[in-house]
């Protein structure tokens, strides 16, 4: 096998730019929170959360306003910009410049009465930022039928004038398309052709490798635009085409029967997952070729003499423990060793044969000295069984065996008296699994591989584990509805939450649902194999996904503050935050309120840190709560005049 990586594979310049502003931030000793993960990859997310670095979904989920706002690549809308400046929030803008060019086009031509067209997903977040500088009138399409709709739509507005531009990872192939038939509609429209030239080069050279190999390894993020992309021009010339996020995902796929395996990557996937992944594959490569090719000298073995002279044809005249004694009409003795009358390592002689029983068997070896034969009926199935096998495999049926042997790489099972190798990826439902649990047990799998002429089965366990799972989650979509409650196990946790089976389907609950307050993993709050009781939030039956709902209302910080401290309670508080107009105090877990510069003393101050620093205990009163808005008030000062007030009582 030849394995070939993709010059063009890894990190783009806008997403090394962005990484690179993180921690270069985090050198210097800084506090990040990035606007939404900081790219489409969860490795590198964790690896930054492991270093401090939080996510915010908008700038109202700062934590603490003495943290660094980090501006992903793909850019926001010009009104998030502005609502950072207006709170005084420290931020560092790392949008990729070729999408900050875009933002600067579509906010020029709109300026100028263009209508804007723009080609890409409008759920992206890139594609939101670029719509966030349009100032007129402005369109998405996803692909050449949606504009071919969208210009339907616009054929009846008279003098329009067209601005067209592109996501930067947009289809290169799916854009050409576009162009011919706006061109046709439209001769005088403005075009800018915003594809980033590294996607273009990205794109054109997977297809290129795709289309010599008998394998493609795409890896990247699932969430990544430009991976999704790369993904489809790959699967379009190549079949085997697979998507993993990491080197752990190679246990999925069976590396077999390819001459040349490409390798391409994301714009988001760092070098070092690459390298693992290509580092891996050809280990497992190794492994995999071994096995293979000492399953098949074993079966080549056993099969290559194999003629009609030396098959008999014989009657059970008696049954031993360890053998079963058969007459095939000549002067030796002929016997059957339990071993080689059936695969099924926990049969008994006299649960198989009976006296009487006429059987078609192989000779193995002759002793005429002794004056006794040596035969097997396991062999000459393996022949006949062969034929099964094939049929299996073309008609996707499952088959039932035995596993006999745990080997190098994966297992040996015995179906239909054929020796098929199972690989460690294609043997469990997960991976890690331990392969020992299946010895000597009865299995069905699927025949995912056939070489005729070595002679050589592959199977999957998985297969069939799937599409059981799968029957599970047909019977689930048909009962689900939001608000149910289910009773889950915690199967992973990512670095954005934890994933939950709830009978043969897996749903999501996201990290800011684990907890009412702050937290920074999933483990702080669950772990992997916990039970849990969960209830359904959302559901997306198109796309098959399930949002978890984890958090007991009763447990809501809010709620609590609403029953337990109304305005005018006084209360301790710790000084969390500090900005130019005040400090920001935390009541409860998760609930932060702003006692404002005017209201920390009573006397005039210049800033906050003249007479508060963070970490402070203070008492507070709460002057005013909005739960609407989720904003608190808090004085200090009021509390200060109070006593001076009872003081001066008693004088």
């Amino acid at each position: 096998m030849k394995i070939i990586l993709a010059k063009s594979a890894g990190f783009c310049f806008g997403v090394n730019r962005a990484v690179t502003i993180v921690n270069n931030l985090l050198d210097e000793g800084k506090k990040v929170t990035t606007l939404g993960p900081i790219i489409h990859n969860p490795h590198m997310v964790a690896e930054l959360a492991e270093r401090g670095v939080e996510i915010a979904d908008t700038p109202n989920d700062l934590s603490s306003m003495d943290r660094t706002l980090v501006i992903r690549s793909h850019g926001v809308p010009q009104s998030v910009i502005d609502e950072i400046e207006q709170k005084g929030i420290s931020y560092e803008n790392a949008t990729c410049p070729f999408v900050s060019k875009i933002h600067q086009i579509v906010k020029d031509n709109s300026r100028e009465g263009k209508v804007i067209l723009i080609a890409g997903d409008e759920n992206h977040p890139e594609v939101q930022g670029i719509v966030g500088h349009c100032e007129g009138e402005h369109y998405i399409f996803k692909n050449y039928e949606d504009l071919g709709k969208l210009l339907k739509k616009l054929e009846n507005i008279e003098n329009i004038s067209i601005c067209v531009v592109a996501q930067t990872t947009y289809d290169v192939k799916e854009w050409k398309n576009c162009l011919k038939l706006l061109k046709k509609v439209y001769t005088n429209a403005k075009i800018f052709d915003t594809i980033c030239s590294a996607t273009s080069i990205r794109q054109s050279e997977a297809e290129e490798l795709a289309s010599i190999s008998d394998i493609m390894v795409v890896i990247g993020g699932r969430q990544s635009s430009n991976t999704a992309k790369l993904f489809s021009v790959c699967k379009s010339n190549c079949e085997r085409t697979y998507l993993i996020e990491s080197a752990a995902e190679l246990d999925d796929i069976a590396l077999i029967d390819a001459d040349i395996i490409g390798i391409t990557a994301g714009a988001s996937t760092p070098a070092r997952i690459i390298k693992e992944v290509f580092n891996t594959m050809t280990e497992n490569i190794e492994k995999t070729e071994n096995t293979a090719e000492n399953f098949a000298e074993l079966l080549e073995e056993s099969l290559k003499n194999f003629n009609t002279d030396e098959k008999v044809h014989g009657v059970v005249v008696g049954i031993a423990p360890n053998e079963v004694y058969v007459d095939v009409g000549r002067k030796q003795a002929g016997f059957i060793p339990l071993a080689e009358l059936s695969n099924d390592p926990n049969a008994k002689a006299e649960d198989l044969v009976k006296i009487g029983d006429e059987l078609d068997l192989l000779i193995m070896r002759t002793n005429d000295q002794e004056g006794t034969i040596m035969l097997s009926k396991k062999r000459l199935d393996a022949i006949k069984g062969w034929d099964e096998i094939i049929k299996a495999n073309e008609e996707d049926t499952p088959v039932t065996g035995f596993v006999t042997d745990v080997v190098k790489g994966g297992v040996i099972a015995v179906a239909n008296g054929v020796r098929v190798f199972i690989p460690a990826s294609q043997a469990t439902a997960t991976r890690g699994e331990p392969l020992e649990n299946l010895l000597k047990k009865e299995v069905s799998f699927k025949i995912i591989e056939v070489n005729k002429g070595r002679r050589r089965a592959v199977g999957s366990i998985r297969a069939i584990l799937k599409e059981e799972r799968q029957k599970l989650a047909d019977k689930f979509w048909e009962t689900a509805e939001i608000g149910k409650k289910y009773t889950g196990t915690v199967k992973s946790l990512t670095s954005y939450g934890a994933f939950v089976d709830i009978g043969g389907i897996d749903g999501m609950i996201h990290i800011s649902e684990l907890s009412w307050g702050r937290i920074k993993h999933p483990s702080e709050v669950v772990k992997v194999g916990d039970t849990v009781e969960v209830y359904i939030k959302d559901l997306d039956r198109e796309k098959g996904k399930i949002s978890l709902g984890y958090k007991n209302t009763e447990d809501n910080p809010w709620e609590i503050l609403k029953r337990d401290y109304p305005e005018g309670t006084v209360t301790e508080a710790t000084i969390v935050g500090m900005t130019d107009f005040g400090a920001f105090a935390n009541i409860l877990p998760g609930i932060d309120g702003l006692i404002h510069i005017s209201q920390i003393s009573t006397e005039r101050i210049e800033k906050p840190q003249d007479v508060l620093k963070i970490g402070d205990k203070v008492t507070v009163k709460i002057t005013k709560i909005d739960f609407d808005k989720k904003r608190i008030s808090l004085s200090i000062r009021e509390l200060l005049e109070d006593k001076k007030s009872e003081e001066a009582t008693e004088e």
